[in-house]
């Protein structure tokens, strides 16, 4: 069975903190991506180029984090009008840029009623970027990845971006028109008009 560097060796990039190679023979899509085969192997696609990585489980903080955060924003969207949207967790597949493709893994996702209604139930991946992304640090992340990720979330058109720190208890909030803003544990996060009505006091999150 052929690997993912027989099938496309121009688009694999070996350095995740390196730039994106040069294009050769064009853009990976997403739909060839799905085709690549199975294992215990981690796929995104930055821009086109496939980024492969050992596939690792979840240290207590993070999954705790996740599940927290989670409920937190779904009983929020269970408390809004229908059509409500929907919220993802476990590394969702969301492609959140075409042409060439972006589509990465996320730790936690918000979608809007509207792409919520564009997605099926069987869906492999979902099909445009959330309102909302949420990334949890863990102790593999680089600063390197964590940058590139949060550039590729703004371009792609995501309007709201957290980035969890479990050891500083801290959330880093990202907008595209706006600098970061960080929140620690005396602060409270809420974000009109993107989640209209959402408040929750950050050190509650971080409290097991």
């Amino acid at each position: 069975m052929a690997t993912a560097t027989e099938i496309r060796p121009d688009l694999l990039t070996a350095d995740p903190d390196g730039p994106i190679p040069a294009d050769t023979s064009g853009p990976m899509t997403t739909e060839e991506m799905l085709e690549l085969p199975e294992g215990e192997v981690h796929r995104e696609l930055y821009l086109g180029a496939l980024r492969e990585r050992p596939m690792t489980t979840r240290n207590v903080p993070h999954s705790f984090l996740n599940a927290r955060i989670g409920q937190l924003i779904l009983n929020w969207v269970e408390a809004q009008p229908e059509p409500r949207g929907l919220v993802l967790g476990g590394e969702a597949r969301v492609r959140i840029r075409k042409d060439p493709d972006t589509t990465v893994g996320i730790d936690l996702a918000y979608l809007s009623p509207e792409l919520a209604a564009q997605t099926p139930e069987g869906a492999k991946y979902v099909d445009g970027p959330p309102t909302l992304a949420v990334e949890i640090l863990s102790p593999s992340d680089t600063y390197g990845e964590l940058s590139e990720k949060v550039r590729a979330y703004l371009d792609a058109g995501v309007p709201l971006v957290w980035v969890v720190d479990p050891s500083f208890r801290t959330i880093v909030v990202y907008r595209p028109d706006a600098h970061p803003r960080m929140l620690n544990v005396d602060d409270a996060i809420d974000d009109e008009p993107l989640l209209p009505g959402f408040r929750a006091e950050v050190a509650r999150i971080f409290r097991r």
